[in-house]
């Protein structure tokens, strides 16, 4: 584990370097929205999966049961004429996980014309995978078009990005996992250059656009 604190870079400070931003910047923005959200009418929850890197097994991964059996639990002691499956069908998630941003060193493993840079706002990812779309959650466009239509009302920068080329780039991420529970899910988060690295960099207006995004979601 490298011992260095998180610090600023850039001769403006408008980035951040540090360890293990990957995911602890999406965790961080998440829980600070709601934290402050507005009090709705609805039910509204941030769940901290473990084990997402190695494949989200466990029984504190988000392949496991644990947040449809919360959820069904709730469901009966709050409204037993509701099917809990109802809930779920009713539900809309963000999946916030970074994106990997453009780095001018590795051009070659992005698709240019379709990858996240930084400075622009957090990024929507239609649909992840690997070695194609292998793995992958793809989000429904009447979802997409919703959260463009808010983000964009709120003047709250957003961009889209997969997560590279085709055999050379991807990933995968726990959306497909609620979307396996008929949740309308979609990808969202901040890009970050180094991924996985002892110093991943993420900008300062892509953290807090992030959290302007989740606040606005929360708030809808």
């Amino acid at each position: 584990m490298p011992a260095g604190p998180a610090r600023f870079v850039g001769f403006d400070k408008a980035m951040i370097g540090g360890y293990g931003q990957d995911d602890r910047i999406c965790v961080f923005t998440a829980l600070e929205a709601l934290l402050e959200a507005e009090a709705t009418g609805r039910s509204m929850a941030v769940i901290f999966w473990d084990k997402e890197e190695i494949g989200s097994d466990g029984a504190s991964g988000a392949a496991s049961r644990f947040m449809q059996y919360c959820v069904e639990d709730l469901t009966r002691a709050w409204e037993k004429d509701v099917p809990p499956s109802h809930v779920l069908l009713e539900t809309r998630a963000l999946s916030a996980d970074v994106s990997a941003a453009l780095d001018p060193d590795y051009q070659d493993v992005h698709e240019k014309q379709n990858a996240a840079l930084l400075g622009y706002g957090p990024v929507f990812s239609k649909f992840t995978g690997s070695r194609g779309k292998y793995g992958a959650s793809e989000a429904d466009a009447e979802f997409f078009g919703a959260l463009r239509g808010l983000f964009n009302g709120k003047g709250i920068a957003w961009q889209t990005a997969e997560l590279g080329k085709v055999d050379l780039g991807g990933g995968g991420t726990v959306a497909q996992y609620m979307a396996n529970r008929n949740i309308d899910t979609i990808d969202a988060g901040v890009p970050v250059l180094s991924m996985h690295s002892p110093f991943e960099t993420v900008g300062k207006l892509d953290c807090y656009m992030n959290y302007l995004g989740c606040k606005a979601v929360y708030n809808a």
